[in-house]
């Protein structure tokens, strides 16, 4: 069969219906979801609003943004989900919000729009031509991962910068943080962000650092329908990074912790709906879709396979409720002091980091490229933009022909 002949997987058996969502539907998933869900809203939502703020955006931005995230990618996973019988949570990429933030400095927020909506096409033209694979494979793993860990470096560092501009902030978040992970079973009930959160909630109360904001606190979110402009420099600097980190970085680890727990996600459908996504939410000031993975870890971590999909779908529910009501979660958040929004989201990247430096520095007879995975990571760091060109596109293209031309022979 050829790539073209059919784009979308078949699924195992017939749709779920809504008779067979209650059917299915159970409070192990319901627990399950709700944990998930408040990992997708915390860490990750600190990222958008930290990029945000570091970009110049506007608080109509950053909520429209968290709309489109939120609600939007909803819709898409209640029905991936539902027509597969399987976890398929779609969100927004982290790797991606993370390399829009040095862009907004020399780029405008409609010329990085125009840049998501042309991600959505080539992540599209990927998933129906089947070509997904090919595409996964053309730059080793190694130098992307290189270049993850050079955009992601930074929150590393805002965390280290916390504990030295208000420790009373900072400590209690991380010491929250280890504790619930040094206890696996609490943390199941728990997540260590959600009690960074809680943490840091409370020692923001207790030194009154919280900056009430002015006007309406709790209101219905008003999304931003933007005009792209398309530009070259945009082109070049954001959409090959955007799309490698969605399907590499983001989906690749989607695909394989699912795959881990017996399920077997359709890669090219996953594929398709990601640039379908990614258009649709782009339009919203969004950035791109993916297949979310510490989620999709969480909900199918217990209860039966083929229930699992009952959790994600919940979680898509939640989803719509927390994007119609954005402005609230946002002003709630920015009122609070940069101390607090750099240690979540530097605790919600450690991992990442980790993992992201351990994949492009270990050698292995596969793919032995960490040659030119440092080049990559040394150029990303320095971000410094040529020809208005980020630097994460340079980092791509330095790394790849470095280990093209010395580490050939390896």
């Amino acid at each position: 069969m050829s790539p073209m002949s059919s784009p979308f997987e078949k699924p195992a058996g017939p749709a779920a219906t809504p008779a067979h969502l209650l059917s299915d539907f159970g409070g192990v998933y319901a627990l399950n979801g709700v944990v998930g869900f408040l990992f997708a809203c915390t860490g990750p939502v600190a990222i958008i609003l930290s990029t945000g703020a570091r970009g110049g955006l506007s608080e109509a931005d950053i909520t429209s943004w968290i709309f489109g995230s939120f609600f939007l990618n909803g819709f898409l996973t209640m029905a991936l989900s539902m027509y597969y019988r399987q976890p398929l949570v779609l969100f927004w990429s982290i790797p991606g919000a993370v390399l829009v933030g040095p862009a907004l400095g020399h780029l405008s927020f409609p010329e990085v729009i125009g840049a998501f909506l042309a991600t959505g096409v080539l992540m599209l033209v990927l998933g129906v031509s089947g070509w997904v694979r090919r595409a996964m494979d053309a730059i080793p793993l190694p130098i992307v991962m290189a270049m993850v860990a050079g955009v992601f470096l930074r929150f590393g560092l805002d965390l280290v910068r916390a504990f030295h501009s208000q420790l009373g902030v900072a400590l209690p978040m991380t010491l929250a943080f280890v504790a619930l992970s040094v206890w696996p079973r609490v943390a199941r009930v728990l997540p260590p962000l959600v009690g960074a959160l809680v943490a840091g909630v409370v020692a923001v109360w207790l030194l009154g650092a919280y900056q009430p904001p002015t006007g309406e606190l709790f209101s219905v979110v008003q999304p931003q329908l933007y005009t792209p402009q398309f530009s070259w420099a945009a082109m070049f600097e954001l959409v090959v990074p955007l799309a490698i980190t969605v399907l590499v970085v983001q989906n690749g680890q989607g695909v394989a912790i699912l795959r881990t727990h017996g399920h077997q996600p359709p890669v090219n459908a996953i594929t398709i709906a990601c640039g379908v996504g990614a258009f649709v939410t782009g339009l919203f000031g969004a950035v791109s879709t993916c297949l979310t993975g510490p989620v999709n870890a969480l909900i199918s971590s217990s209860g039966q396979k083929e229930r699992q999909y009952t959790a994600a779908v919940f979680v898509a529910l939640l989803g719509l409720g927390f994007g119609l009501f954005a402005p609230f979660f946002t002003r709630l958040m920015l009122a609070m002091p940069p101390a607090f929004m750099a240690t979540l989201a530097g605790l919600a990247m450690l991992r990442v980091l980790q993992s992201a430096f351990s994949s492009a520095f270990t050698s292995t007879p596969k793919d032995q490229a960490t040659l030119g995975a440092l080049v990559c990571f040394l150029v990303t760091v320095a971000d410094m933009p040529i020809f208005g060109i980020g630097a994460a596109f340079w980092g791509l293209v330095l790394g790849w022909l470095t280990t093209r031309v010395l580490e050939r022979q390896r």
